[in-house]
C-alpha cells in the first residue's frame, strides 16, 4: 500500500481503513484587528474560508491590552446569592454584593486570607479586584437559574480556540496601558477585570498571566523556527523538506484519503447494492466471491465479504463485514454485541453495530466497524512470501546443519516482534477485563496500519455466529474457556512471527520452530512462547506475560512518543502554510475582479491598485535579463510582513514603469483589510 496501484492481489488479504481526519483547510478561528471583547461578541463560532484576517502588528502591545487577555485561560464566575463571603479556594471568585461599599468591606476583612492564597503580586491587595464606577455585581447580572457548568458559548471555551500570540501577552508590564474594555486596572499590578455578557449570563475574568522578565523581546511578525533539537538529532533523511511535511508521511496520508473516498462504477458491479440499511456508497475492500462459490471462510465457516460504506446518519466511513446466507434466530446474543460496543481501545477495531439485511438478495448479517484506511492484514505483510516456508517444507528434520542465523534466514527483528506482543497483549487485556474473549487472534484478522500499529479486527463475530441457544440464561458461561484459547492463539501468532512462516506453528514443525527461536532470539521470547503454548494446570491470565515483557514495554512507549514528536514536528511545518493560504485566497478575491458594484474599474483604482502592484511584486519579478525570478523565500517573507503589518517600506512599480509608489506593509495591510471587508459586506447583502 505504499502508493502503488490497487490490484486484486493486494486486496485479497488486505483491507483499508483509518479514522479519516478531515483536512482543516481554513485553520484557526477569526482573528481580526478589533479589540478582544468586540471580536468575541461578534465573531462566528465556526471559521469560514475567507474570514480569518491576519494578526495585527504588535511590537509593543501592552500586557493589559484587551487583545492580550484573549490568549489567557480564565474561569467563568459563579455569582451566587447564597455566598456572602469570598471563597479562598477559588482564585477568580468575586463575591456578589448589593453595593460597592459592601464589596470593599468584605475584601478588607479577608485581605489576609486572600494574600496567602494568591501568589500573584497583583492579587495581593483588594484594590486589584475593584470594579469601575457604575459597574456592580447585582442580582441582575446573572440569571437565578444559571447552569452549573460553563456553557459552550461562554468566553472561556471560545478564548481557548484563538491562536495565542506571545508578542501580545509576554511584554513587560511597564509598557501597559489601560484597555477600552477593562473594568478596572491597578497601575502597579497591571491586572484587568473584563466583563462580557453571553446568552444572558455575565462573565467576569482577569488576565492572570504572570509578568515576564524585563528585557524580553519577541519577533514582530510570524517566523519559521528551526527543527526542534530532540527531533533534529534523530537523524532524519538528508533531503527532508524544511518547510513542508516529509514526503513519506504526505504520500501515506494521500493514499488514505484516496482509499477513504474511493467509489465504484455501479454499472460494472451490479451485485453491490447502492444502499444497505443506513449505509451507502459501498466499495469492496476484497475481491467479491463468485455467485456460485461453495468454499467458505476458514475462520468463520461462512462466505464473507468486506465493504467500505458511508453512514447516512453521520456521513462517516465504516467497514461492513457481511456474513453471507446467515439467519439470526436468537437476538439474545445482542447482549454480547452491546458489550463489544463499549470497548474503545487503540489496538482494537471498534464494533459499532450489527444488523440483518436482505439488500444483497439473500439474508445476510452485517457487522459495522470503524474504517481504518491504508491498513493491511498481518498475513499479507509478513506471511505472503512462498519462500518463507522453505525451512520447514523442503528440508527434512536431521538433514541440515541447524537453523540459519537471523540475518541470513530473513527473520524479523526481535524489537518488531516485541512491539507486536505489547500491542496484542494490551488488546487482550482490555477484552478479558471486560468479560469477553477475542476469538479472532489470527494473522488474517490483525490489521497493520503504518509501520508497526496493530489493531485486532472482526471482534464479536464469533460471539454471534456460534451463539448457542442453551446459553440463553448465561451468554458468558464459556468466556473463561475462550479466554484461555486466546492465549494459545497469541502464542501461535508470536511463534509464526518469530519463524516468519505459518508452517512453524504446525504440530509436526513445533520442535524445529522452537529451535529456530532459541538460536536467533532471546530467552525471554522463547519463554513467553512456551508459556502461551504449554498446557497449564491452572487458569492463566494475560497479565502473567507482563513480567516476561518487562522493560521492553518502556522501549515501545519511548518509540511511540518519539514517533509522536516527529509527527508533531511535521505538523508544525504546516502551521504557517494554512495561514498563508488564507491570505492568498483573500488576495485572489480582490485582484483582477472584473466588476464590483457596477464599477468595472474597481480593482484598478484606489486601495485595490496598490494590492495589484503588490501582487506583481510578489509573483512577477524578473532578472536583469528579463527571465522570471522565482524565489519562494521572497514570497513567504513578503506575505508574512503583510500579514503582520510591519512598518517596513516597500517600492511598488507600475507595469509601465512610469510610477513608483513607496508604502509600508502596514499601509498595505490596511488597504487589504478594508477592501476585503467591503467584499464581505457585499456578499452578505449589507451594501
Amino acid at each position: 500500500m505504499d502508493g502503488g496501484a490497487l490490484t486484486d492481489t493486494s486486496l485479497t488479504d488486505s483491507y483499508f481503513s483509518t479514522s479519516f481526519i478531515g483536512v482543516n483547510g481554513f485553520g484557526s478561528p477569526v482573528e481580526t484587528k478589533y479589540p478582544v471583547m468586540q471580536r468575541m461578541t461578534n465573531s462566528s463560532s465556526s471559521p469560514s474560508l475567507l474570514n480569518d484576517s491576519a494578526k495585527p502588528y504588535a511590537g509593543h502591545d501592552p500586557l493589559t491590552s484587551p487583545a492580550s487577555s484573549l490568549f489567557n485561560d480564565f474561569g467563568a464566575l459563579n455569582i451566587s446569592q447564597r455566598r456572602k463571603t469570598p471563597n479562598p479556594t477559588a482564585s477568580e471568585f468575586i463575591p456578589k454584593g448589593g453595593s460597592t461599599s459592601r464589596l470593599s468591606n468584605t475584601s478588607q476583612s479577608h485581605a489576609s486570607a486572600f494574600s496567602q492564597v494568591f501568589s500573584h503580586p497583583s492579587m495581593g491587595t483588594p484594590a486589584a479586584a475593584g470594579l469601575a464606577p457604575g459597574m456592580s455585581l447585582s442580582a441582575g447580572s446573572s440569571p437565578l437559574h444559571s447552569p452549573k457548568i460553563t456553557p459552550h458559548t461562554s468566553p472561556a471555551p471560545r478564548r481557548r480556540s484563538h491562536t495565542p500570540n506571545p508578542a501580545n501577552y509576554m511584554v513587560p508590564s511597564s509598557a501597559s496601558t489601560p484597555g477600552n474594555n477593562s473594568v478596572s486596572q491597578t497601575p502597579s499590578s497591571g491586572q484587568v477585570i473584563q466583563k462580557e455578557t453571553v446568552g444572558g449570563t455575565t462573565y467576569f475574568y482577569t488576565d492572570t498571566t504572570p509578568a515576564p522578565l524585563s528585557g524580553m523581546v519577541f519577533p514582530n511578525y510570524h517566523i519559521y523556527p528551526p527543527t526542534a533539537p530532540h527531533v533534529a538529532y534523530m537523524q532524519p533523511k538528508a533531503n527532508a523538506p524544511s518547510f513542508f511535511m516529509a514526503d513519506e508521511l504526505r504520500q501515506e496520508l494521500i493514499n488514505r484519503h484516496l482509499i477513504t473516498m474511493a467509489q465504484i462504477d455501479q454499472a460494472d458491479m451490479p451485485a453491490v447494492p447502492t444502499e444497505v440499511d443506513s449505509y451507502h456508497s459501498l466499495f469492496p475492500l476484497e475481491p467479491l466471491p463468485p455467485p456460485n462459490r461453495i468454499q467458505k471462510s476458514s475462520n468463520f465457516g461462512y462466505i464473507t465479504s468486506c465493504y467500505k460504506a458511508v453512514n447516512s446518519k453521520d456521513d462517516l466511513p465504516y467497514c461492513l463485514r457481511r456474513i453471507h446466507g446467515f439467519r439470526l434466530v436468537n437476538t439474545k446474543c445482542m447482549v454480547l454485541v452491546d458489550m463489544w460496543k463499549k470497548i474503545q481501545h487503540s489496538n482494537i477495531v471498534t464494533l459499532r453495530e450489527v444488523f440483518t439485511t436482505k439488500a444483497f438478495s439473500e439474508p445476510s448479517l452485517v457487522f459495522a466497524y470503524d474504517f481504518h484506511a491504508g491498513g493491511e492484514t498481518m498475513m499479507s505483510r509478513h506471511f505472503n512470501d512462498p519462500n518463507a516456508d522453505a525451512y520447514f517444507t523442503k528440508r527434512k528434520w536431521g538433514q541440515h546443519d541447524g537453523p540459519l542465523p537471523r540475518q541470513h534466514a530473513g527473520l524479523l527483528p526481535e524489537s518488531l516482534i516485541w512491539a507486536y506482543i505489547v500491542q496484542l497483549s494490551s488488546a487482550l487485556r482490555t477484552i478479558h477485563t471486560a468479560g469477553l474473549a477475542c476469538r479472532v487472534m489470527d494473522p488474517t484478522k490483525i490489521l497493520i496500519t503504518g509501520k508497526t500499529r496493530l489493531r485486532v479486527n472482526c471482534v464479536g463475530v464469533f460471539d454471534v455466529l456460534t451463539f448457542d441457544n442453551s446459553q440463553n440464561n448465561n451468554p458468558l458461561a464459556l468466556m473463561a474457556q475462550y479466554q484461555q484459547a486466546d492465549l494459545i492463539s497469541l502464542g501461535k501468532v508470536v511463534l509464526a512471527l518469530a519463524c516468519n512462516s505459518l508452517a512453524g506453528i504446525q504440530r509436526e514443525n513445533l520442535q524445529k520452530a522452537m529451535e529456530l527461536v532459541t538460536i536467533n532470539y532471546s530467552s525471554d521470547l522463547k519463554n513467553l512462547i512456551l508459556y502461551l503454548l504449554t498446557d497449564q494446570n491452572r487458569m492463566r491470565s494475560v497479565n502473567d506475560i507482563m513480567p516476561m515483557i518487562g522493560a521492553r514495554f518502556y522501549t515501545q512507549l519511548d518509540a511511540a512518543q518519539m514517533r509522536n514528536d516527529v509527527i508533531e514536528e511535521d505538523l508544525a511545518k504546516e502551521v504557517q502554510n494554512g495561514r498563508l493560504f488564507r491570505l492568498l485566497a483573500k488576495l485572489g478575491t480582490i485582484n483582477e475582479r472584473p466588476e464590483f458594484q457596477k464599477d468595472p474599474t474597481w480593482s484598478e483604482t484606489g486601495d485595490r491598485y496598490l494590492l495589484k502592484l503588490f501582487r506583481d511584486h510578489l509573483f512577477h519579478q524578473v532578472t536583469e535579463a528579463g527571465a522570471p525570478w522565482i524565489d519562494l523565500s521572497h514570497i513567504i517573507s513578503c506575505l508574512n510582513k503583510l500579514d503582520a503589518g510591519v512598518p517596513e517600506k516597500i517600492s511598488l512599480i507600475s507595469r509601465d514603469e512610469k510610477s513608483v509608489l513607496v508604502v509600508t506593509y502596514s499601509d498595505l495591510k490596511r488597504c487589504f483589510e478594508n477592501t476585503f471587508q467591503e467584499l464581505i459586506a457585499a456578499a452578505n447583502g449589507q451594501l
